[in-house]
Formats: structure tokens, sequence, C-alpha cells
């Protein structure tokens, strides 16, 4: 497994942002089983068809990042009760033009961090909709609506909490189990 590669998508460009956060404690219960790619996506101009003729330098950047990967993270806020507006671009961007999604067929997982209590489900359900739209297998369990409380993970990254470590570690597992069985090797 270690060859496995993971595009990760977060959809807050927030400097102390708690999906940042999470990404990098996903990426170290991971450990040497995979390689995560964080995906620039603040840089992304909002999606023109007109750029399907001649499309921009980051937008084929997004695209070639997410064909090298064996597979997709997404980790989302929740913003007005659905996915942030720059997670949505990004996907728009790397999706088009029509016929040449560079998502088709990725195997995919969703999570997502919020001090609320709901954490980012209904987010969560949003892409999820979408995904489904752009043949992507996405993981269904365990759904992480990860209930952020400051100190949970320290700045190495580190889950403080045993019992979400070991929820997370368990994600993770399952994510991996994921990817190799939905030919998420390139």
């Amino acid at each position: 497994m270690a060859d496995v590669k993971i595009a990760v998508l977060v959809g807050s460009l927030r400097k102390g942002s708690h999906n940042k956060a999470l990404a990098h404690a996903l990426e170290k219960l991971a450990g040497g089983k995979a390689r995560f790619e964080h995906v620039e996506i603040g840089d992304l101009p909002l999606y023109n068809q007109d750029f399907d003729k001649d499309y921009p330098a980051q937008g084929v950047r997004l695209k070639q990042q997410i064909r090298d990967a064996d597979a997709v993270l997404f980790v989302t806020p929740e913003y007005n009760r659905s996915i942030p507006g720059v997670l949505k671009n990004a996907i728009d961007l790397g999706s088009r033009p029509y016929g040449d999604s560079a998502f088709a067929g990725k195997p995919a997982a969703v999570v997502g961090a919020s001090i609320g209590v709901i954490g980012t489900a209904l987010a969560q359900q949003h892409l999820r909709n979408v995904l489904a739209y752009l043949d992507m297998p996405v993981l269904g369990q365990p759904e992480v609506f990860l209930h952020f409380k400051e100190g949970l993970i320290d700045e190495a990254g580190t889950i403080t909490s045993e019992g979400t470590r070991t929820f997370l570690q368990g994600f993770v597992d399952k994510f991996l189990a994921w990817i190799a069985t939905h030919g998420g090797q390139h």
C-alpha cells in the first residue's frame, strides 16, 4: 500500500482551519501506508464554461493532480448547511468540460470537522450527492462528523483523545481497504 497516493482537497482556506488540521492528522494515522498530496484550491479561478476550449493553468494542474492520484479525500467544513464555494469550484474545474472529468472512477472518502455538535453532516451529504454524479465510489461508513474542540489535535498533528484517535484510525484503515477494493492504483 505504500504506493497509494491520495489527493486531499480541503474546503477551507483559513490558516488555522480545523479541517486542515484533521487532514494532517489523518495523514499521520496513515503512516507509511499512503502518501497524501494536499491539492491547492485557493488559487483556482471561478469556473466559467468559456474555459472549456482553453483551460486555465491552475485548472490543468488540478486535473493532473487528481488523475495522478489513486483516490481522493475530501475534507470539508459546513458553510450555510452546505459545502464551501471554494470546494465546489474545485470540483467544477476538475470535472469539466463534460466528458473530461478527472474524478470519474476515483475511490473517495468524505470527512469534516466543525465546532458545531452535528459536525458537517449536511455539507457531507450534499458533497456525496455531487460525487455520485461524478461516478466516484465513495466510502459509506464510517461517517466522520468530527465535533472539533480546542486541543483535540495538537500542533504536531496528533489526535489527543484516545477514543477519537482509535475511531479515526479505523476510518483510515477502512479507506485504504476501500481504495484497494475499488481499483485505486494507477
